[in-house]
């Protein structure tokens, strides 16, 4: 698999600039460029002296079905807000990045973890969404070796 590093957290929000500025004037945060993505509005923010981790703020989806359910709120299980991987690349999840892509997909399924991959608009970067044991959305992402 290679070394892994924390990549990005996202989070879904009705209001992306409201939450933006709170992230920017409470915690220091700085806005960057994001993808122009065609179906869903997102705002990167990373900290100044931390280039490799960034805030993803994205809008969320008001036709989604699934409900938005606080951790804790009474649900039998975390992961029955959200089963199916899919659903991830909008809802809450943290991100990883890897040097050895294939191999940690590979592990995935060899644990018989179910998967959704996908790749990003640039064409180059590959994505892979699944959760953890708790139901917790997680999201690794290709990155060169160093």
């Amino acid at each position: 698999m290679g070394t892994v590093e924390l990549n990005h957290i996202a989070m879904e929000s009705s209001d992306l600039k409201r939450l933006a500025n709170f992230y920017q004037e409470v915690l220091g945060f700085e806005g960057v460029e994001a993808p122009k993505f065609t179906n869903v509005e997102v705002l990167w923010l990373k900290l100044p002296f931390n280039s490799s981790f960034a805030l993803h703020l994205i809008q969320r989806n008001p036709h989604s079905k699934v409900p938005v359910i606080p951790y804790g709120s009474g649900s039998s299980s975390p992961s029955s807000t959200v089963a199916d991987p899919r659903a991830l690349p909008r809802r809450h999840h943290l991100a990883f990045s890897v040097s050895n892509f294939d191999s940690l997909v590979r592990t995935l399924k060899e644990k018989g973890i179910e998967t959704f991959e996908k790749i990003q608009p640039d064409g180059k970067t590959r994505q892979v969404f699944f959760f953890d044991p708790d139901g917790n959305g997680l999201e690794v992402q290709s990155r060169e070796a160093s």
